[in-house]
Formats: structure tokens, C-alpha cells, sequence
């Protein structure tokens, strides 16, 4: 009940986040229910429905991160002062995260439920003249179960995911008391822990920490997985009799170790984006910076590990795009309604996701702001330091991005 107040009570930035992830968990949740449509319809032909059930872990994982992302930047799920007190502790925070995540996600699996049956002609109307229908077997009655249990993996992956994220951090070197025992509150009970967990890793005045922080992590093992995807990209499109694997809509299908390598290099993208995000900031406030410079590399810097991910998603799902279509140059693409589908969802979610880090960030920046504008800071300022950020990161990643995509689209060329 008091996930679904909060929910209620949210601003009309969060509820519009939250409507992002139903209509992503909708979609998502169709094509599962496609894919059942399908097998329902071929039962002659497991192998193609085990396919296609496999091609749907990419929207799927694409909700799941959006969500995710969504609860991080919910306010209602924060630990805040008081909250201890009438039993919300950090530990509670992540169960109604979790439930807070959990409505939007079942929302749009109901409405996947419901325009799964109106396809089918199960509910009042055909739509498309039923030509879904046949697709979806219309004549077979649908298993109950199986849907249901479709219907789940998105809401009940999300939930999970997002307690996880939010899960509550050890409380490391809690003050002492003034007898160098307990901590000096301890008879409030949680109140303790509850400000060990709110404790941001930036001044909460400036939202930028004294100097620019430590650099993220992540570069080394990124650079190797992106080194060893394309690896193994090479080695698997050099083996002739290696079984292929279909591609969704009649794309460029390849060995299976093609793929393999296309999952290892979309994960080094995710894991280099931060990485290079603060390397973005170091270059920008290299060499005697001067005050616009060093705005946009510090708050660059501070925002590496909260827009650097999302970027890295961005671009794996855009030379992953890339590739796949690259060896269709010069020719007219004709996907299905499910592949289509499945596209928009991932390339949406990606989007969606970088929006709301930097939505986040911007918000992050609230306190900067404000001060530099009592201090007397042109507006002029403000916005060189934004731009010169924006310019900085498409300057690393969109060389990379398409770099990346030459050299994973090369196998499928061949």
C-alpha cells in the first residue's frame, strides 16, 4: 500500500519515467507472448521457437536495465532523515524499491496480456483484418500457465534487479561516541545507519566532492573484452562448417561465436564507458584551464560513473545495429512487425536510460549551479561548460562507436 501512495504521489517526471518502463515492459512482454503465439502455432518446430524465445533476452534485458535505472533515480526509494524512525530503514528502502519497480512492470504486462488477445481475436474485434491471427494460432486455445509465466520474467526480473542495485551498503567507520564505543545515537535505534546509508559521495551544497574523485574502474577489463569479442568475431567467422545462427527479420545471420563475440564487446562498451567518460573530463582540463574548461572537466569527472554506462549501452546497440545491417548496404531492408518490435525497444530503452543519468546528473548539479549564480556567473558560462561536455564525449565515443562497428561487421561482409 505504501509503494502504491508513493507511486501516486510522485512528480510528473517520475511518473513519466515510470510510464517509459510499462510501455517497455508491454512490449517486451508481447513479443514473449509472440513467441508462445508462434510455438503454439509450429509444434513441428522446436529449434525455431527456442530461437526466437532467445532473441527476446535482448528487450527483456534492455527493460530490466531501464527499470533499474528508473528506481535509482526515484526519489520516493531514498534513504532520507526520519525515515528510520517509523521502521524504513535502509533494508525496507529496498524491498519498496522493489515493489515500486514491480507496478509499473505488471502494469505493462497486463496490457501485453491484453493486446496478446486482441490479436488472437480472443477479445471482441480482429484487428488487422486477422491477419494475426494465424500468426499467433488463433485456433489453438492458449495455455493459461505458460502465459502467465511469461508474463512474470519481466516484473519479477526487474524487482530483483532493482533490489540489488538498491541494496544497503556496509555502514563503513561509523563515528564513535564520546567514549569511543557505540556510535553517539545508537538508542534511536536504525537513525544511525539509516544517515550511513544517505551519505552522498559528493558535497551535498556543490555536488561536486573535493577535487575530481577517483577515476572509475573498469578501463583494463573493458578494453579486454572488446579486444577478446572481436576475437573471437575473427576466429568464428574464419571456421567455415561452424554451425550458423539465424539473425531475427532476415538479417545477416553467422556462426554462433560470432554472436559470442558481439555479447563480449557489447559488454567492454558498458564497461569502458565511465572510464572514458573521466578521461573526457582530464583531457578538458589539461593544460592551464581556464574557468569554462574547468567547469565542464570537473563536473565531467563527477558524472563519469553515472552517464558513463548508459553511454556505453548506447553505443554497443548502436554498432550492433551497424553491423548487422552493414552487409545490406545499397539494399532495401524489410523487417517484421516483431522485429521492428524488438529494435525500437532495445534502441529505446538505451536512449531512455541515458536520458534519465542525465536527467540525474543535471539534478546532481542543482547546488553547482546555483552557487556559481549567486557568486555573479554569467549564464554564457554555464552553458560553454555544458556544451563543451557534450562536445568532449561525442568527440571519444562516436569514433569508437563506429570504430567498433567496422571491425564487428567485418565477419558478416565476408
Amino acid at each position: 500500500m505504501l509503494a502504491l501512495r508513493l507511486a501516486r504521489g510522485a512528480q510528473p517526471l517520475v511518473q513519466v519515467c515510470r510510464l517509459l518502463v510499462a510501455a517497455a515492459s508491454a512490449g517486451t512482454g508481447l513479443l514473449l507472448l509472440c513467441t508462445l503465439g508462434y510455438a503454439l502455432a509450429h509444434p513441428d518446430a522446436p529449434a525455431g521457437s527456442v530461437l526466437r524465445l532467445v532473441w527476446c533476452l535482448v528487450p527483456l534485458a534492455a527493460t530490466v536495465y531501464l527499470a533499474v535505472s528508473v528506481a535509482r533515480t526515484d526519489p520516493a526509494t531514498r534513504p532520507r532523515s526520519g525515515l528510520a524512525t517509523i521502521g524504513l530503514g535502509p533494508a525496507r528502502l529496498m524491498v519498496l524499491s522493489a515493489l515500486t519497480t514491480a507496478l509499473p512492470t505488471a502494469l505493462g504486462s497486463l496490457l501485453a496480456l491484453l493486446a496478446f488477445l486482441h490479436l488472437r481475436g480472443d477479445l471482441p474485434g480482429t484487428p488487422f483484418d486477422g491477419a494475426a491471427a494465424g500468426f499467433l494460432a488463433a485456433d489453438v486455445p492458449l495455455p493459461l500457465p505458460a502465459a502467465l509465466t511469461l508474463l512474470t520474467l519481466v516484473p519479477l526480473a526487474a524487482s530483483v534487479a532493482s533490489a540489488v542495485a538498491l541494496r544497503p551498503r556496509e555502514a563503513a567507520q561509523r563515528p564513535a561516541g564520546p567514549r569511543g564505543g557505540a556510535p553517539a545515537d545508537s538508542v534511536t535505534g536504525g537513525a544511525s545507519e539509516e544517515r550511513a546509508a544517505a551519505l552522498p559521495d559528493e558535497d551535498p551544497v556543490s555536488g561536486l566532492s573535493p577535487g575530481a574523485g577517483p577515476a572509475p574502474g573498469g578501463l583494463p577489463w573493458g578494453l579486454a573484452a572488446i579486444a577478446a569479442g572481436l576475437a573471437v568475431e575473427a576466429h568464428a567467422s574464419g571456421s567455415g562448417g561452424a554451425p550458423r545462427f539465424r539473425l531475427p527479420g532476415g538479417l545477416a545471420g553467422g556462426p554462433a561465436g560470432v554472436l559470442a563475440g558481439w555479447a563480449l564487446t557489447a559488454l567492454g562498451l558498458a564497461l569502458v564507458g565511465p572510464a572514458l567518460a573521466y578521461l573526457c573530463g582530464r583531457l578538458l582540463e589539461a593544460a592551464r584551464p581556464g574557468a569554462v574548461r574547468l567547469l565542464a572537466g570537473r563536473g565531467l569527472q563527477q558524472e563519469a560513473g553515472r552517464i558513463g554506462r548508459p553511454l556505453g549501452v548506447v553505443c554497443a546497440v548502436a554498432s550492433g545495429a551497424y553491423a548487422m545491417t552493414a552487409p545490406y548496404a545499397g539494399a532495401r531492408l524489410s523487417f517484421g512487425p516483431l522485429t521492428t518490435l524488438g529494435a525500437l525497444l532495445v534502441a529505446g530503452c538505451a536512449l531512455a536510460t541515458l536520458v534519465t543519468a542525465a536527467i540525474e546528473a543535471r539534478q546532481a548539479r542543482a547546488g553547482t549551479v546555483a552557487a556559481l549564480v549567486r557568486l555573479g556567473a554569467p549564464a554564457t558560462l554555464l552553458r560553454g561548460a555544458a556544451l563543451l561536455r557534450a562536445g568532449a564525449v561525442v568527440t571519444v565515443f562516436v569514433p569508437l562507436t563506429w570504430a567498433v562497428a567496422e571491425l564487428a561487421a567485418m565477419p558478416l561482409r565476408g
